[in-house]
């Protein structure tokens, strides 16, 4: 069967259309209204290979925030509908991802359980500001992003930051390292088709 989770989702601060499938080769289509996270997200498709498209319109007058955080929940949302019961998928995903100075760690265990971790990164972070088309993306963004997806998606999910110093590498290196590790994770294991990798027989 088809593992592709689409999601709609509406408020009063944001619109937010989000269609994924986990058997893809990493194509997206991602418009936020904020240059630098659709670039991240983009990132986040190509080295997952998950086909990502994503539409979001919101209250970029005020600032970024709502924009990002909505959209990352949808992402999470669509991402527990596509995996389904999780029947057949390695579970578990780990990756060390470097960009020039900066070098990232992920772990993604796919079970259900909500839980999230990020540590690391250097004083400041939470306040560079990325510029690129539309609006600029916050440095503080970067763990509430992936908290909003872990969270909504049922992963448990940690992501450490080994070094790095200028705050755009930091925050690829982040987003290629969780991408790798969730590549991993939802990945079909022909060992165990059909079945749930837990010993409780469900996640």
């Amino acid at each position: 069967m088809a593992r592709i989770g689409t999601i709609d989702r509406t408020t009063s601060e944001s619109s937010v259309h989000v269609r994924l499938d986990l058997d893809g080769q990493g194509h997206s289509s991602v418009a936020t209204g904020v240059g630098f996270y659709d670039h991240m997200l983009g990132t986040l498709a190509k080295h997952s290979l998950i086909d990502l498209d994503v539409e979001t319109t919101g209250d970029l007058h005020v600032d970024s925030h709502h924009v990002v955080e909505d959209t990352a929940i949808a992402i999470g949302q669509a991402l527990a509908q596509a995996l389904g019961d999780k029947a057949g998928i390695q579970r578990f995903g780990d990756a060390v991802v470097a960009l020039d100075e900066a070098l990232a760690q992920a772990v993604v265990d796919v079970a259900g359980r909500c839980y999230f971790s990020c540590t690391g990164e250097p004083e400041g972070q939470q306040y560079a500001l990325i510029e690129g088309s539309g609006v600029p993306f916050a440095g503080s963004m970067t763990c509430h992003v992936f908290e909003s997806l872990a969270m909504n998606a049922g992963l448990c999910l940690h992501v450490r930051l080994l070094a790095g110093r200028d705050p755009h590498h930091i925050i690829e290196a982040q987003f290629k390292a969780v991408a790798r590790a969730l590549r991993t994770a939802v990945a079909a294991d022909p060992r165990i088709a059909g079945v749930v990798p837990s010993t409780k027989g469900s996640l």
